[in-house]
């Protein structure tokens, strides 16, 4: 979506408005982009400048300012273009590693102001010094007749020999009379190793172009769809990014175009394939792997995945005596067998049975809904403390559900277990270096911790005498408050209170000395 800059592994140094223009939105939230600037420029373009540790002080002012206006801390607020105007080269923050960002960078994208849409920044002519080529580490083969989801490809690691690229033996002989490929492979720029993302890749069969996609003109609306684009079950399962020379029926809006396919090969005349994978980067440098494939009939595989089978772009559902779910239209990007089986729980709190719906290897574009029925000897009086639990592994959601027949409902965007749960626990609040009472006129800030039995809390709330007071969340972790103006000397009641997805309500009154 954009360009890492890299900070010398630094925060706080300064970032300058790439152009003319004025800056027209501001976001500040704990995961995402952290603490962001838009500017929009004359020419229809907009630059975003993300992860960022501070704005210059009259935006910081602002800011603050509209988060005490609004009494929230995470906002995304739109400027009017005659507040903030900015010349090129003009301070604006300074980087940070805020929101989700794992290290100290400035990500910077150039959008389409129009239509909010990312353009690739390597098209722009900046000055990056990029002569090296891209590398193709994989090329991986798939049954064209079967879903994606519903077998593993055949991976054959790609060698350069002399100057040319190539894959074991050259040849590849298939049972399967229809076929497809994917590719791993990155980018560098010159002088630096790092692995950057691949701007364009095309497939050609015997010198006739099939398929390609380019890495440009992409909305953030859409960027889920990498989940189509990747082979998300090799991913899912430990294995190597694999970028897809197919187009998924269910992915639209996509980054391919179709030249004369979606990327199904035809090889089923027995003939040699000659096949060849180029790759670009965006300043015209590529690289080329050549390999044949020829179809010879051998044993199929009768094995069947097990479930019912469901369709991209087609509404269906699954409907047992204590649980069902519904498939939209938007869910699927490859048809596939969703299975369905039922368990016992474990947990104290459980008010039903398990229910496990689908692989988590299989992607969902949309949500979709998921219908429980509680067990019979639940007590519908404590339905508003009723939430419905996903977890895989180690990864756990939690949606308030809705009430509809003695049917509770909820949407995830994942498939996995499911379980309905009464949640009557409140979310702990500790304060970190500092008890009810203390002095804290040397202290610099104050820190809360807060943690929910469910893993899930929301509606964070300060109070200082009686006002809403700003904490940041950056990253979610730890709630903060840097003393400002907003706390003068003398004696204060600061109120916390947090609720969680269930609508448990903690609170906690703390008196101390500043």
């Amino acid at each position: 979506m954009g360009l890492d800059i890299r900070t010398e592994k630094r925060v706080n140094l300064p970032v300058y408005a790439a152009a003319d223009g004025y800056i027209a939105k501001v976001k500040v939230e704990p995961a995402g982009f952290g603490q962001a600037i838009y500017i929009n420029h004359p020419n229809g373009y907009t630059t975003v400048y993300a992860h960022l540790n501070d704005f210059f002080p009259a935006l910081s002012d602002y800011v603050k300012q509209q988060q005490y206006n609004q009494e929230s801390w995470r906002v995304f607020i739109d400027i009017p273009p005659d507040m903030f105007p900015v010349k090129k080269g003009d301070l604006i923050a300074l980087s940070g590693s805020t929101g989700g960002s794992e290290a100290p960078h400035v990500h910077f994208e150039i959008r389409s102001t129009a239509n909010d849409v990312n353009l690739n920044p390597t098209l722009f002519g900046l000055p990056i010094t990029d002569n090296t080529k891209p590398t193709i580490l994989r090329l991986a083969m798939y049954d064209g007749a079967k879903s994606v989801y519903e077998q593993s490809p055949k991976i054959f690691l790609v060698r350069n020999v002399k100057g040319r690229l190539r894959i074991p033996g050259d040849m590849i002989t298939t049972s399967s009379s229809k076929v497809m490929f994917a590719i791993s492979a990155f980018d560098t720029e010159s002088g630096t190793p790092n692995h950057n993302g691949i701007y364009q890749a095309l497939l050609y069969d015997n010198n006739k172009a099939e398929i390609g996609f380019e890495m440009d003109d992409i909305s953030y609306s859409n960027a889920r769809n990498v989940n189509a684009h990747i082979d998300y079950k090799t991913k899912t399962n430990g294995g190597p990014y694999l970028q897809q020379l197919f187009r998924l029926p269910g992915y639209t809006n996509s980054v391919y175009y179709s030249l004369n396919n979606d990327g199904v090969i035809d090889v089923s005349d027995g003939d040699v394939h000659q096949m060849k994978v180029e790759v670009k980067d965006g300043y015209d440098n590529s690289t080329v792997l050549n390999f044949s494939v020829k179809y010879k009939k051998g044993a199929v595989s009768n094995w069947q995945a097990p479930g019912k089978m469901f369709y991209p772009q087609m509404l269906d559902g699954f409907e047992s005596p204590d649980c069902a779910f519904y498939i939209g239209e938007k869910c699927l990007y490859d048809s596939v067998h969703i299975n369905y089986t039922e368990s016992s729980a474990v947990l104290p709190n459980a008010i039903s049975s398990v229910n496990s719906i689908g692989a988590v290897y299989v992607p969902l574009q949309d949500s979709f809904l998921i219908r429980i029925k509680p067990k019979s000897n639940f007590d519908g009086a404590k339905k508003d403390r009723v939430v419905m639990q996903r977890f895989a592994g180690a990864k756990k959601d939690v949606e308030k559900v809705q009430w509809q027949g003695g049917w509770a409902s909820a949407r995830f965007r994942d498939f996995g277990n499911f379980q309905l749960l009464i949640d009557e626990e409140g979310p702990q609040i500790t304060p970190v270096g500092f008890v009810n009472g203390a002095n804290l006129s040397g202290a610099s800030r104050i820190v809360f911790i807060i943690k929910d039995n469910l893993e899930v809390f929301k509606n964070f709330r300060a109070e200082l005498d009686g006002k809403w007071l700003r904490f940041t969340n950056d990253k979610g972790r730890s709630f903060i408050y840097n003393f400002d103006e907003h706390c003068p000397s003398g004696k204060h009641e600061l109120k916390i209170s947090v609720q969680d997805e269930a609508g448990n309500i903690a609170v906690q009154v703390y008196n101390f000395t500043r």
